[in-house]
């Protein structure tokens, strides 16, 4: 994560959006969400993979003593963004290795680290939305109706193979086990690898 953010940094970019690499991002729909913010507003929004905020000991701020300090943080298995103008802010405990350093004294994996950083060092609120998934979800339980409007879908992966959406399309799930590419031709249907549509 300390690299995607000093590339994000660089690169003059409004959003940063880290995605785990088995999910499948519904280009249109994040671009609609994000629509509705300014990139100079405090923007941090993603899913929570727990259903209260994490407790950890504070030793980042340099006192000495640890104090507890309680945040929500956006799982990276289903995605989050945040805004340029909340990125810059970040800055001291992420840019140029400090970000290492920062989830080394709280002891928390990246996408805690970034909750950390954001709600527990600069009290921005994590904006909680139900369209971004993980793998950690019950997939099948998500309404076929509402699929298409989702930004973010995982998969359970080797341990869990039933756990995907589902989703009807011209893709057998031995040809499609994750139901992304059937996802994606519902969303894009003149992809050149998607079936054609027979005519009426």
């Amino acid at each position: 994560m300390s690299v995607e953010y000093d590339k994000f940094i660089e690169s003059g970019r409004k959003w940063f959006c880290h995605v785990d690499d088995d999910n499948y991002v519904n280009s249109k729909g994040l671009l609609q969400l994000l629509s509705g913010f300014s990139p100079s507003q405090d923007v941090y929004v993603g899913r929570p993979s727990l259903d209260h905020p994490i407790e950890a000991a504070d030793r980042a701020q340099g006192s000495g003593t640890a104090s507890t300090v309680k945040f929500w943080f956006a799982t990276g298995g289903a995605g989050f963004c945040i805004s340029r103008g909340l990125a810059l802010k970040m800055s001291p405990w992420a840019s140029l290795g400090n970000f290492i350093s920062t989830a080394e004294k709280v002891r928390l994996p990246d996408d805690c680290t970034i909750g950390y950083i954001i709600e527990g060092l600069l009290q921005v609120k994590l904006l909680h939305s139900t369209l971004f998934h993980s793998h950690l979800e019950n997939l099948q339980r998500l309404p076929a109706d509402t699929l298409l409007s989702q930004i973010t879908l995982s998969y359970g992966g080797p341990e869990n193979r039933r756990n995907v959406v589902s989703v009807g399309g011209a893709f057998s799930l031995q040809q499609d086990p994750t139901r992304f590419k059937s996802i994606h031709c519902l969303l894009y249907p003149d992809t050149t690898w998607c079936p054609l549509k027979k005519p009426l």
